[in-house]
């Protein structure tokens, strides 16, 4: 948000007296964003209670608007704007209906006994193709061929799971779950360093608009290009874990492999 907008929403929150010198004015206007940061502290705490989020967050919001001097309408208000203005976000539910009847069909069955028949197949090496996969997809835009309800539920964490079952039986929670943890970061690394790559990215166009606010003038062509060094950096050093994944595996179960 420019400077301007934010004087004009203290100034429309906490209206300073007319005959209130400049030292007066700066005080308030910070206790007054400091106060506003409220919100933040309870996410935090909330999360670490392992609250619902979706309370946690709604909570954190009214209180913003609260500390802010909003009226309780002004904050059902903007609650409102926030939701028809990113509505979008809510599509990935609407997937969740055919992912379940492809679940039940034997989706997740068929991909286990998949990479079960490839011999050379193991956890941390399905990871990286799809990593790989993932990162190069989202570069030229494509961010919607993945995702945790999409892809790594039903497909990717039942492939890894069963590169390991195949090569060392059958795993306990702990292993099962640490392998799931990895799929799903796999998904999250992968689309989140690619997706800078892709020039009309929203994040390509956050980036630049942020900088501009600040007096610093860059093309997203230049954003984009510059992600590329990072993004190889992060898929060989994310690469690494997945490998070393493999290794701990083998060494966990080096009694049971097959």
């Amino acid at each position: 948000m420019p400077t301007s907008a934010l004087r004009q929403l203290f100034a429309s929150v906490n209206p300073v007296p007319h005959n209130a010198g400049p030292g007066f004015r700066v005080i308030h206007v910070q206790g007054s964003s400091m106060l506003t940061l409220i919100g933040v502290l309870i996410v935090i705490i909330g999360f670490a209670l392992r609250v619902n989020p979706l309370l946690v967050v709604t909570v954190a919001g009214i209180a913003t608007g609260v500390a802010g001097g909003l009226s309780p309408v002004a904050i059902v208000s903007d609650f409102g704007r926030a939701f028809t203005e990113n509505r979008y976000v809510g599509l990935v539910w609407l997937t969740l209906p055919v992912i379940g009847l492809l679940e039940r069909s034997g989706l997740k069955e068929r991909a286990q006994e998949l990479i079960s028949r490839i011999q050379s197949a193991t956890t941390g090496r399905v990871l990286l193709l799809y990593l790989a996969i993932r990162q190069l997809t989202a570069s030229i835009g494509l961010t919607s061929l993945g995702g945790q309800a999409q892809m790594v539920r039903p497909l990717i964490a039942p492939m890894a799971e069963a590169a390991a079952e195949a090569r060392f039986g059958e795993l306990p929670d702990k292993t099962r779950y640490l392998i799931l943890a990895h799929a799903a970061a796999v998904d999250n690394v992968g689309v989140f360093f690619g997706e800078d790559i892709f020039l009309a990215m929203g994040s390509v166009l956050l980036i630049k608009g942020f900088l501009d606010e600040n007096g610093i003038r860059l093309t997203p062509l230049h954003i984009a290009l510059w992600a590329i060094p990072t993004a190889i950096a992060v898929f060989i050093i994310h690469g690494a874990r997945l490998l070393l994944l493999d290794r701990r595996l083998n060494k966990q179960f080096k009694d049971r492999k097959t």
